[in-house]
């Protein structure tokens, strides 16, 4: 098996680069060669390459410089570097820099057989590991969610159950459990995958303009309607309409989307055309619809066209087994983006992500690893990165999930000097949303920046 990878002989001398090629050959290797780094990195754009032979000392790009640029291309490339006897130290150099090993002139055969096999040897243990690790993330990965518990494993199988249907489909779950992540994996497993996805926040906009996003206007429909605008509806047309936060639209918008939904017909505000759509739509919400039907706040008819296929997200809280899958790929997500070199989270951080209750969960999560990532001054995030105010909650609040929540919220908009737009951003939901909340802990907004 090993004979079969391919390796690239790089040396400016022809008897060099051609000896090499003879004697790897006839070992069982194949074997292609280059004149320079240039022609080198030419070849390496185009084949395989797993084991590069590199001169130290070449015109234009040398041994070192090839190295580097080969490793952009192939990162695993595993590279020698060919060195004249008495430049043992420049070798050394090398290796600190990247190589694998070195090999000096004149050499001998049976020793760069030797080396040769030993570094097929390493290559395929490094393929091995890559394989198990894509094995391990494939298993935990489904649509770029990455779980393991029962709980969310039943999604996964329901959304490939529904996603090549056209029902529509009702999302619920509490803030930050990844209602448009399941929403984009339901499309992206539809026949609809290669059409628009368009989402939008029902809660991100006031009540006057909502329906004027949704559906469109027509020009002068209302003040400041200079131009025709088309809704998301024609935007997302033969695509997939993710409708977040459903629970804030108000009674007149209403009436129009169950329309849209059971005629698949829209008309624009201020028109009188009638639009012929094709949106499969999917709805969440955080708040419990069947109540607001009881209490006369969302219309019953529209309810049922939603929950034609409910899927119900758990907290973080209640899917424990992917808190460490999770966090590690934030961790890996955010150490790439920051050019850290962090490695790990400390055990006692572990522990803590474990026991703790995430109010706000994956996007709290989230937001802890990326923080941490940003402050970590070492190899791993330590506790010293963790907001003071999750670890260690005011005595008064207790430890109950509203309390944490409230004491984490105005924490952070204290930290924002009272900006919402900024809180909310770093919280990782809308400003109505965080406004909303603020009301209901009669936290004084009137004096707020929005």
């Amino acid at each position: 098996m090993g004979k079969k990878i391919r390796i690239l002989v790089v040396d400016d001398e022809r008897i060099v680069r051609e000896s090499l090629r003879d004697w790897l050959e006839n070992v069982g290797y194949k074997v292609v060669i280059a004149g320079s780094g240039e022609e080198a990195l030419r070849i390496i754009k185009q084949k395989k390459i797993k084991i590069m032979l590199a001169d130290l000392i070449m015109p234009g790009i040398d041994g070192i410089e090839l190295m580097k640029e080969a490793k952009k291309i192939v990162p695993t490339i595993a590279t020698v570097i060919i060195t004249a006897y008495g430049s043992v130290q420049t070798a050394i150099s090398a290796i600190r820099e990247g190589a694998h090993d070195y090999i000096e002139k004149p050499f001998c055969p049976e020793k760069v057989e030797l080396l040769i096999n030993n570094l097929v040897e390493h290559q395929h243990l490094i393929e091995e590991n890559i394989s198990l690790r894509r094995k391990i993330e494939d298993r935990y990965n489904f649509e770029g969610i990455i779980a393991k518990s029962p709980k969310m494993l039943k999604i996964f199988e329901l959304i490939k159950m529904v996603a090549p249907t056209s029902a529509t489909i009702l999302i619920i779950g509490k803030t930050g459990t990844g209602k448009e992540v399941i929403a984009r994996a339901i499309h992206h497993q539809s026949p609809r995958r290669n059409k628009p996805f368009i989402a939008t926040s029902c809660a991100a906009l006031p009540e006057s303009l909502l329906e004027s996003e949704i559906f469109g206007h027509e020009k002068g429909s209302f003040t400041g309607a200079v131009e025709r605008k088309k809704g998301k509806f024609e935007a997302g047309d033969q695509g997939t309409l993710f409708l977040d936060e459903i629970g804030e639209i108000d009674a007149n918008t209403q009436i129009h989307l169950l329309r849209a939904i059971e005629e698949k017909k829209i008309t624009r505000v201020g028109g009188n055309e009638e639009i012929d759509v094709d949106v499969r739509v999917i709805a969440a919400t955080n708040r419990n619809l069947k109540t607001m039907v009881k209490q006369g706040k969302f219309r019953e008819d529209l309810y049922y066209r939603l929950n034609v296929v409910t899927i119900d997200l758990p907290t973080l809280r209640d899917r424990k087994e992917d808190i460490l899958p999770l966090a590690e790929h934030f961790l890996k997500k955010y150490t790439v983006e920051n050019n850290k070199s962090i490695k790990n989270l400390s055990p006692e951080v572990m522990e803590f992500i474990l026991n703790y209750s995430w109010p706000g969960n994956v996007r709290e999560l989230e937001n802890m690893v990326e923080r941490g990532v940003i402050l970590s001054k070492n190899k791993a995030i330590n506790l010293a990165e963790i907001p003071r105010d999750i670890i260690h909650p005011t005595p008064a609040e207790g430890r109950t999930v509203e309390a944490v929540t409230k004491n984490h919220i105005i924490n952070v908009l204290e930290e924002t000097k009272g900006n919402i737009s900024e809180a909310a951003k770093i919280l990782g939901i809308q400003r109505m949303t965080l406004y909303n909340k603020l009301k209901k802990y009669s936290y004084a907004v009137n004096n707020l920046d929005m």
